[in-house]
């Protein structure tokens, strides 16, 4: 094992342990090393890479604190990934994504409430019958969002906003490549919304299934 490796596995053991806890400031980086049996350097270098991903957070001439390890802070890094992802690796976001998001549309149809339901009518109404492709594409956006956010899970909400890119940018590309294309999506939206009003889950998971399935389909068939 490399010695940053070993640094941030140490670390990281003293978080697991309960030796560190969101929000304890780090002890003095020689303090720290000598603890550890580390070297400064081997120390910085964890400290850096750490900082990276969010686990730690360094203030200048305050210290080094641990951050308050929330899944969305944690996770936020999965984004930029996906935003930099070769196409060629597209439909492999959404085949995990169509894993997902039936299961969190799923679980949103035993928590969302009345007023989130009335709200997504209400986006929906407001599109119209033919809304431009950024437009729905946005509206797309917004539309699971919500939703997720309704599972009542922040863990499975963060994986999957990190995961939205590829879908927004295949949607985008099938709405100007097939006429039918909007028209369809609102459609399933306006199925998905039905379905959590029901509060029945295994048709919104359902619906949920065929509106992501539809966009990797596209997305394959132009490979």
């Amino acid at each position: 094992m490399a010695v940053t490796d070993e640094a941030i596995e140490k670390i990281k053991d003293m978080i697991l342990s309960g030796a560190l806890r969101p929000g304890d400031r780090l002890p003095r980086e020689s303090e720290l090393a000598a603890e550890l049996g580390l070297s400064r350097n081997s120390l910085r270098e964890a400290v850096r890479a750490l900082s990276l991903i969010r686990v730690l957070d360094v203030r200048q001439g305050d210290g080094t604190y641990v951050t308050s390890l929330d899944p969305r802070l944690l996770l936020g890094a999965m984004s930029f990934v996906v935003d930099i992802h070769r196409d060629d690796t597209a439909l492999e976001f959404l085949a995990v994504r169509r894993v997902l998001e039936p299961a969190a549309t799923a679980m949103a149809a035993a928590h969302i409430t009345e007023p989130q339901l009335d709200a997504l009518t209400s986006g929906l109404d407001a599109l119209g019958g033919s809304p431009a492709v950024a437009e729905l594409a946005a509206a797309d956006l917004a539309f699971h969002r919500d939703i997720r956010a309704a599972s009542g899970n922040s863990v499975l909400c963060c994986l999957l906003d990190g995961l939205s890119g590829p879908a927004t940018r295949a949607r985008i590309w099938r709405g100007l490549a097939e006429e039918e294309a909007v028209g369809r999506t609102l459609g399933e939206h306006r199925a998905i919304l039905s379905a959590l009003r029901d509060r029945d889950a295994e048709a919104a998971r359902s619906w949920a299934t065929v509106h992501i399935a539809g966009v990797e389909t596209w997305l394959r068939s132009r490979r």
